[in-house]
């Protein structure tokens, strides 16, 4: 085929509103939009094509270590485009990149559909907030926007650990320091440690991916910081679970200790597609760590944090199954969409049914 430009090839990607870009040897270039993917009609890739690709897109600093490393994280810029976040991999022998599109602008909780109680988090002083999901779901957006909105409000130092840096943030009110794994930083737990010592107020950490990671959050939350980071699962009790069940056990109660009193909360979030347009809706579950939830933390009753939220709206706490139900209530997405995307389907299906069968008693049918 003829040399593929990837510059042109990622300017239409964003103009069609693609979220990510799958190049493989042996593969016909593929996009994902709306969380659906598609694939292009354009000759296969081979393997000029795709060694052409990463002398394009990947820094000079890095360009001697494509060889002896199997999966690599790095960022592209395209100015006046868009950013991106570029995975470079091996499958079967041969390179393959994932791109995913990080757009300039960051949008706030109401472009996002989110709910402006969700700034309570960016408002506390100190404490630990994490944002949970799969891949895809929109965290890092989320984050940017929480963080966006300190920088525009309050006066702070706010320091970014990240692998790759993704959002790009302007200095408004506060201060913004973002470092990036592997080139600022050998690590999220030594960026989190020394970030300590650079003055911060306020700290986002990527993604927690091991125990020493979540080790300095929660001594940076401990003294006097508000941490945010990313984790993933599905729901607020998988999260706290994932984090004791990094210890040894011996340990656990001490973390179980240590959580209750320093987390504020967290939000489970996924993307959804909209019943009757294109584009896509979160649904989000909230947890706030209020007295009662940080006294279930304590005692390993985490069940009892579930049924705690599911009783009422009190700091606009929200079960996913509840965040699904009104989205569908609102007629912004299907049954099927949200029966597929709950965890708990049989518990989804019998609020459905009761709200259904509730509207046609209420309306003498």
């Amino acid at each position: 085929m003829d040399k593929f430009e990837i510059n042109d090839f990622l300017k239409k990607s964003v103009l069609m509103g693609a979220s990510d870009v799958h190049l493989k040897v042996d593969e016909h270039p593929v996009i994902r939009k709306d969380g659906r993917i598609i694939k292009i009609d354009m000759p296969k890739l081979n393997d000029e094509n795709i060694e052409n690709i990463i002398n394009v897109l990947a820094p000079k600093t890095i360009k001697n270590k494509i060889n002896t490393v199997f999966d690599i994280d790095f960022s592209y810029e395209l100015p006046g485009i868009s950013r991106f976040r570029v995975n470079l991999s091996q499958q079967l022998g041969k390179s393959a990149l994932v791109i995913r599109n990080i757009p300039y602008k960051i949008k706030s909780l109401e472009e996002l559909n989110l709910p402006v109680s969700m700034e309570q988090f960016a408002q506390y002083n100190n404490g630990l907030v994490i944002v949970t999901g799969p891949t895809g779901c929109g965290k890092s957006t989320t984050l940017a926007c929480l963080i966006d909105y300190i920088n525009t409000n309050y006066p702070k130092h706010i320091v970014t650990i990240e692998d790759p840096v993704e959002f790009i943030f302007t200095n408004k009110k506060s201060i913004i320091s973002q470092r990036q794994v592997g080139v600022d930083t050998p690590s999220f737990h030594e960026g989190v440690k020394y970030a300590l010592r650079q003055d911060p107020d306020v700290i986002l950490i990527g993604e927690i991916r091991d125990r020493e990671t979540i080790e300095s959050a929660l001594k940076a939350s401990e003294t006097g910081h508000l941490v945010f980071a990313t984790l993933h699962t599905n729901d607020a009790v998988q999260t706290i679970n994932r984090i004791v069940n990094l210890f040894d056990p011996q340990d656990r109660q001490y973390i179980r200790n240590q959580i209750s009193s320093t987390l504020r909360g967290t939000i489970a979030q996924k993307l959804l597609n909209k019943k009757n347009s294109d584009g896509r809706v979160p649904a989000l579950e909230i947890l706030v760590s209020t007295p009662t939830v940080k006294d279930f933390i304590e005692k390993d009753e985490l069940e009892q944090i579930y049924s705690l939220v599911k009783k009422g709206s009190f700091n606009e706490m929200i079960t996913m199954n509840m965040s699904l139900l009104k989205l569908v209530q609102n007629e912004i997405i299907t049954k099927d969409e949200a029966i597929n995307a709950s965890e708990n389907k049989i518990e989804l299906q019998q609020m459905l049914r009761g709200v259904y069968h509730g509207t046609a008693e209420d309306g003498g049918v």
